[in-house]
């Protein structure tokens, strides 16, 4: 990390570098390893910008310029860190139900649920499209589908909330020892979870627990869904909160 002061006025001077000619006269004060700061203020300038302010963690940056890199950080809860961890959940969920919106829009987003639902240990038997009589899906574990428990799924790639007459609906064509089971892309009406939560053999998947099935079986998929779904895996500090629990 190197910190330095602006000494001079602004000059344009294309011969030091041609792709950056606006330059200032800085003295560099001094030079420090990165491990001499929190995690906080190493996101804080960590910004895109090429100007910015650093305001929640100047006092370190001060503190180092005149202590120096004998004098390490304690470590301590550091709040950036789970909101980044946040920001990243959030901006992979976003981009899962976006990309699945766009590109598995109607009868192939049922396709992709019953791909899910084998890479969980299902075989899946997908309607035609037209022709499913509101299932989509017929799940079940065993090769032939003679063993119970066998699950019905509609799969549903609009973003709006489910209401309650798609999920009874189904439900209506769930027989004694069967399964109900609606996935959707979206949200669910409160009276869609009431009528879920009164039966035991009915579940419902949103678009928010959609998308973390898919990031705990995302290594089982093939080269078809990672190019829809194109995902690296990154790890990211835990919080020591997190870490006590």
């Amino acid at each position: 990390m190197h910190i330095g002061k602006i000494e001079g006025s602004y000059q344009y001077d294309p011969s030091i570098e041609a792709g950056y000619p606006n330059v200032r006269k800085v003295s560099w004060l001094k030079a420090l390893p990165r491990t001499r700061f929190s995690q906080g203020a190493l996101y804080e300038i960590g910004s895109a910008m090429s100007l910015f302010q650093v305001k929640n963690y100047a006092e370190e940056f001060r503190s180092a310029l005149e202590k120096g890199p004998e004098s390490p950080i304690p470590v301590k809860k550091d709040e950036t860190v789970a909101a980044v961890v946040g920001d990243i959940e959030e901006t992979t969920r976003d981009f899962l139900i976006k990309a699945l919106a766009q590109e598995l829009k109607g009868h192939p987003f049922a396709h992709f649920v019953g791909y899910l639902l084998n890479a969980m240990g299902y075989r899946c038997r997908i309607s035609p499209e037209g022709t499913d009589g509101g299932i989509d899906i017929i799940a079940h574990k065993d090769e032939l589908g003679f063993e119970p428990p066998l699950i019905k799924v509609q799969a549903k790639s609009s973003e709006a909330a489910v209401g309650d007459p798609v999920v009874s609906a189904l439900y209506g064509k769930v027989g004694q020892g069967e399964f109900g089971l609606v996935v959707t892309l979206g949200t669910f009406t409160p009276a869609a979870k009431s009528f879920a939560r009164s039966k035991t053999n009915l579940r419902l998947i949103d678009g928010e627990e959609l998308v973390q099935l898919i990031l705990q079986y995302y290594d089982r998929f093939d080269s078809k869904y990672r190019g829809i779904l194109p995902l690296k895996r990154v790890y990211v500090p835990e919080s020591l909160e997190e870490t006590a629990d």
